[in-house]
């Protein structure tokens, strides 16, 4: 009994002290986010005076409809959302080949090659960006979809954290789908996808956000609104009012840029944490 009231001590000043690192810096990280709620209400006389306050006069949606009336922000939305969910459905299919690969498969060199492809995680996008301009360019693909898509469909990590989970799943389970007469897709499709479906989550999470706040390639390879996304929009309708600012008015547009992945957090943040916890254990 005595070890155990020993431990619940131990148990109840590690909480203590997480609680009070942690409170603090969660308020610290969440007054930008409150601050841009509060300025997105506003109007652009409460914004400029020299006394602050947190809560608006009036709760109005007067800068969300001028945002949307003055940038073609629907479109920037469907846009978006095609160029997001083409890259992950193409991302799904070529991580979980090439990580089957790189798992299941022996061929000669195939470590090595899988070092290439950890080494191209080492590699910042900006120092390729001229040389994939080049190549989109000379597939006249520019101001598409497509050339905003094409140079992520292969994800480095994604093959790094699908293989980690394909050897973390036993041999046997493939054995007894080939004694089936299975192949090596009904192998990936019917057992091993499921089975690694935290790992497959945490990566969708991982690649819909990043490419739905990814600004520098996009800016590159669109001109019209036909191909935008929401970010180069975002970025264009603040440059449009640099000469007056209209902070409430960026503030209104950035709301509805991040909603989306706001309130995706929000109400599966439980489902977020666990597929991460899961996909760690496994790699």
């Amino acid at each position: 009994m005595g070890s155990r009231s020993k431990y619940n001590q131990e148990v109840r000043k590690r909480n203590t002290i997480a609680y009070v690192v942690l409170v603090p810096v969660s308020i610290l990280m969440i007054i930008p986010l409150l601050l841009l709620l509060s300025t997105a209400f506003k109007t652009l006389p409460e914004v400029m005076s020299i006394k602050f306050h947190w809560i608006p006069e009036t709760f109005r949606l007067d800068n969300f409809k001028k945002a949307m009336s003055v940038a073609p922000f629907g479109q920037y939305y469907i846009n978006t959302i095609i160029v997001v969910v083409m890259i992950l459905s193409v991302q799904i299919v070529t991580i979980s080949l090439a990580a089957y690969a790189f798992a299941r498969l022996k061929f000669r060199g195939r470590d090595v090659i899988f070092i290439f492809f950890l080494v191209q995680m080492l590699i910042p996008p900006q120092s390729i960006v001229v040389p994939n301009y080049h190549t989109i360019s000379s597939l006249k693909l520019l101001d598409t979809k497509l050339a905003i898509g094409l140079v992520y469909f292969a994800s480095a990590y994604g093959i790094f954290l699908m293989r980690q989970a394909f050897k973390a799943i036993p041999k046997e389970l493939e054995d007894s789908v080939r004694i089936d007469g299975g192949g090596g897709f009904t192998t990936i499709i019917h057992v091993l996808l499921p089975l690694a479906k935290p790992s497959l989550v945490a990566f969708a999470m991982v690649s819909i956000s990043y490419h739905w706040n990814e600004f520098f390639w996009p800016l590159i390879v669109t001109d019209t609104k036909r191909a935008r996304l929401l970010t180069v929009g975002l970025a264009l309708l603040t440059q449009a009012t640099e000469s007056s600012p209209e902070w409430s008015l960026t503030m209104a547009a950035t709301i509805i840029v991040i909603a989306p992945l706001l309130l995706s957090f929000i109400i599966f943040q439980k489902k977020f944490i666990q597929s991460f916890m899961h996909s760690g254990l496994k790699g």
